[in-house]
């Protein structure tokens, strides 16, 4: 109940945090929780979404290097990142939304990363994040035009 209650939170702050957010919008990211191709095809992301996305991919391979774990500051650090994406969130429409459903769960592990103490949890949810990044990629892509 917890989670679902958390869940609905992120997805409500991420969307009014979106400034091209509109109220069917939000309508439609709390109600269409599947992440689906474009026609078959992957979304286009705006590029500083794109970037952002890599950047953490960056954050998170680089950590794994490290003999040192501080998990707390890997969180500290990927949520900057996410506050970034969504400060210059410019994607509408279906596109938006559908970067809402990968990008809510995002939200959700780098807090659980952040906030448990437990190193052992922290790097099962680690795992996860670093699977909806690369669900991301199957999804999402930049094109410069």
């Amino acid at each position: 109940m917890k989670i679902k209650t958390l869940s609905l939170i992120l997805i409500l702050i991420v969307t009014l945090s979106c400034k091209n957010a509109t109220k069917a919008e939000e309508i439609s990211v709390a109600d269409n929780l599947e992440l689906n191709l474009n026609n078959g095809e992957k979304w286009i992301a705006n590029l500083e979404t794109h970037k952002g996305i890599k950047i953490m991919d960056s954050i998170i391979s680089d950590f794994k290097k490290r003999e040192q774990k501080d998990y707390t500051n890997l969180g500290e650090i990927l949520s900057e990142q996410t506050s970034y994406i969504i400060k210059n969130c410019s994607m509408k429409g279906e596109p938006h939304n559908q970067l809402h459903v990968v990008l809510i769960p995002m939200l959700d592990k780098i807090s659980t990363i952040k906030e448990s103490n437990n190193n052992t949890k922290s790097s099962k949810t680690l795992i996860e994040l670093e699977t909806l990044i690369k669900t991301y990629f199957n999804y999402f892509n930049y094109f410069k035009l």
